[in-house]
């Protein structure tokens, strides 16, 4: 699906699998956060590219008739999302995706501004 289930464990070198108890995907933020964050520290364009391949796969996988839900299985993708939507899936999965591609934001991690765990934006207020 090109979706990451909710943990990996990785084995030796290069590989890893999906572990029996953890194939299911509820809309997390972390990895858009990461791509996020990761884009504006090192201005590589390869964290936009990700962001847009996680997007088509959330449209593709997880849409529903009146929002997005879960994936039980991220290796299952001829299954239908569950109907059911975390909160934190618009308030900060969405958001971090549409940061990512605005690259005129007024938001300045580096400089300005600091998110809280909601991915709130805050100013940095200086003395």
């Amino acid at each position: 699906t090109g979706i990451s289930p909710e943990f990996v464990q990785f084995r030796g070198g290069n590989d890893f699998k999906v572990p029996s108890s953890a194939p299911f995907y509820i809309l997390r933020p972390e990895v858009v956060e990461a791509f996020y964050y990761l884009s504006v520290l090192t201005g590589d364009p390869i964290y936009r590219e990700w962001g847009w391949e996680v997007f088509q796969s959330i449209e593709k996988y997880c849409k529903t008739e009146y929002g997005y839900g879960s994936l039980h299985d991220v290796n299952a993708p001829s299954m239908k999302p569950e109907d059911r939507m975390e909160s934190f899936f618009l308030a900060e999965t969405l958001k971090y995706l549409y940061l990512l591609f605005d690259p005129d934001s007024e938001i300045d991690i580096l400089n300005k501004h600091v998110f809280n765990t909601e991915a709130h934006p805050f100013k940095i207020f200086n003395n």
